[in-house]
């Protein structure tokens, strides 16, 4: 599995508006078949950056996502909303979805 953390500063006049700015970008990556999940949360130290989690079944479905019209369409109408370059965290696992964090578990 490909897991993806990306950190999105977007300008302070948009941040609140984000989810309906990227929501297009967003439902239409959710909707590709290799696409694992794609959830995006708002930082509490600084509310106009967003943290998107994102993963894919493979390489394969990776590409596809980044050769998808939907990717280049957020490519050129996306970074007008943002204060800087997304920083990124991309790394393939051995796992095809979320393990238990056995250090916090809730009893039965």
């Amino acid at each position: 599995m490909i897991f993806i953390t990306a950190k999105f500063r977007v300008k302070p006049e948009h941040a609140d508006q984000w989810p309906e700015i990227s929501r297009e970008f967003t439902e239409t990556t959710r909707a590709e078949p290799g696409c694992k999940w794609f959830d995006w949360s708002r930082s509490i130290a600084d509310p106009s950056e967003y943290v998107l989690v994102e993963a894919f079944q493979n390489d394969e479905a990776g590409a596809m996502h980044v050769q998808s019209a939907h990717f280049k369409a957020a490519q050129e109408t996306l970074p007008e909303y943002l204060a800087e370059t997304p920083r990124i965290v991309n790394a393939v696992l051995e796992q095809d979805d979320w393990s238990s964090l056995g250090e916090l578990a809730v009893p039965s």
